[in-house]
């Protein structure tokens, strides 16, 4: 793929008679009380961009369980937003994760994104199922539902899963997901627009008829996404890296090129037909919200939020 042009699809994004993007949001659980602050700085700055949902990640070995927690509830009950919560198979028996999606249920939660999850500090490393666990998203997502009738969230790789054999593979693992209960699925970031449309054009060949919902990764630090990318295998073109070649010392045009190449993106995608966006903000809403408003999304009145109980 040829890098994004300055004038490309992205003009033409935002203008009167398009139809406004279905967007929405991931955010982690904040570690302390000064990333809790930033935290809900960015969850009140992208919340009047009314989102589909936002999503909260768990981390590996359930490392996050009661911040996620704590995370999605306080979503729930002070915003207009519609918080989903992420879950994985890592570390914990059936029995405790069962007791979380009962927990979540019970507090008015209603989307779960179900994943298989990273071995505890070791993101991409090597998975080891536990004997009395979910084995893999597919138990996991069809626990959920026995469970409650949840709205369930899966993940696909654009690019073979690590772990694959192959992209028919992940293919099939995304069908028994759908068998198993999955609603939609949310793709890991990409940057290779071309190998991601052969990549939908086969799982649509394949039969799968759920929405598959692009994940985008406006790029906040290049030496970050180069290091997180080579651990999970997302390739990093040579033109993304010719754009941000000697910008680490220099945040704010960072910020420019970030913007523009992730609006680009979003409106070629658009232009291909895709109505919906996911966006990993890491916590920061800057980024996302000046896509966003390229994109044609824009702030809507809230609503008074009632008291849930």
């Amino acid at each position: 793929m040829s890098p994004p042009t300055a004038l490309g699809p992205v003009a033409r994004a935002g203008v009167p008679g398009r139809p406004r993007p279905n967007v929405s949001f991931e955010f982690s659980p904040p570690k302390g009380p000064k990333s809790e602050e930033a935290l809900w700085e960015a969850i009140r700055r992208l919340e009047p961009l009314n989102p589909s949902f936002v999503s909260v990640t768990y981390g590996a070995g359930g490392s996050t369980r009661e911040r996620t927690h704590r995370t999605v509830v306080r979503m729930l009950k002070e915003t207009t937003l519609r918080p989903a919560a992420h879950l994985t198979c890592v570390e914990a028996s059936r029995a405790d994760v069962d007791e979380v999606v009962r927990d979540y249920w019970a507090a008015g939660i209603r989307h779960i994104v179900a994943l298989r999850g990273d071995p505890p500090g070791s993101l991409g490393g090597a998975y080891v199922p536990r004997a009395d666990g979910y084995q893999n998203a597919t138990e996991l997502t069809a626990g959920i539902r026995q469970i409650a009738p949840f709205e369930v969230s899966v993940g696909v790789y654009p690019q073979i899963h690590p772990e694959s054999p192959s992209v028919d593979h992940d293919i099939e693992v995304l069908k028994a997901k759908i068998d198993a209960g999955a609603t939609r699925a949310i793709s890991n970031f990409f940057f290779d627009m071309d190998g991601y449309l052969r990549f939908i054009e086969r799982i649509r060949k394949a039969g799968v008829t759920i929405p598959i919902v692009p994940g985008i990764m406006p790029v906040s630090s290049f030496s970050g996404l180069s290091n997180m990318s080579g651990r999970i295998g997302v390739a990093i073109p040579g033109w993304l890296a010719n754009l941000f070649e000697g910008l680490d010392d220099d945040p704010e045009t960072c910020k420019l090129v970030a913007a523009s190449v992730a609006a680009e993106m979003c409106a070629k995608l658009a232009e291909e037909g895709f109505a919906d966006f996911h966006f990993y903000t890491l916590n920061r809403a800057d980024l996302t919200y000046a896509i966003c408003r390229v994109l044609g999304v824009r702030e809507t009145p809230l609503e008074p939020k009632e008291a849930v109980a």
